[in-house]
């Protein structure tokens, strides 16, 4: 394969990458507005995507596997492949939480709400997609000093997740009725953290695919 069409490729999975990225901010925060205006509608609508985003993840894979053994690519290509195969897979994982949300907003229905919270729930979803979005921008600038940034935002995050799991803890102590909502802000907020979790673990390809080496930036995250 000559050099001009092999870089034809890469920017072929470069771009889809990239789009698969906006396709989950976009379900991320979707099903997070489907549960505080209890909308069934954009809920089915966002696992409907799932489909989609999961085929999207299969092809990228499949087509870096493709890339490594057909041109054996080394240095910067290798790492640009490599990184689209293990970031893509982190994009997949968010879409499967983002999902997760949109099941509760299909759960729960007629349980007593709790707006103080809900709010909490829709302003910790807007920080968590701003991340997303972020994170797609640093990788396409290839800027490790903006995905170690980006990484720092999580622990943001992880305050809201506190302050979500107090409130909800004392709400459902103080008012039985509120037991099963609370208990379901508990599960949003999980996903919502396990996402942030994930756009670091994509902060972290984005130094590899600069640097060339595996960093962990934040110690307490999964893999």
């Amino acid at each position: 394969m000559l050099r001009s069409q092999f870089e034809e490729e890469l920017l072929n999975l470069h771009n889809q990458f990239y789009e698969m990225g906006m396709m989950v901010s976009n379900v991320v925060h979707k099903s997070v507005r489907a549960y505080i205006n209890h909308d069934k509608k954009i809920a089915n609508e966002v696992i409907d995507y799932d489909v989609e985003i999961n085929d999207m993840e299969v092809k990228l894979e499949k087509k870096s596997f493709e890339m490594i053994a057909l041109q054996q690519p080394v240095t910067t290509d290798l790492r640009m492949i490599i990184t689209v195969m293990k970031a893509s897979s982190d994009l997949e994982r968010m879409a499967d939480h983002a999902v997760s949300i949109a099941k509760s907003t299909i759960r729960l229905k007629g349980e007593t709400r709790i707006p103080e919270i809900e709010k909490e729930i829709s302003d910790m979803s807007d920080y968590v997609k701003k991340m997303v979005d972020n994170v797609l921008i640093a990788y396409v600038k290839t800027d490790q000093k903006d995905a170690r940034m980006i990484a720092k935002m999580d622990t943001r995050v992880n305050e809201y997740f506190d302050s979500i799991y107090s409130h909800s803890i004392k709400a459902m102590q103080s008012n039985p009725e509120t037991v099963i909502s609370g208990t379901d802000y508990l599960h949003v907020a999980t996903y919502l953290e396990r996402i942030g979790d994930y756009v670091t673990n994509i902060c972290e390809w984005i130094v590899y695919l600069a640097t060339g080496k595996i960093t962990e930036l934040n110690s307490n995250h999964d893999e």
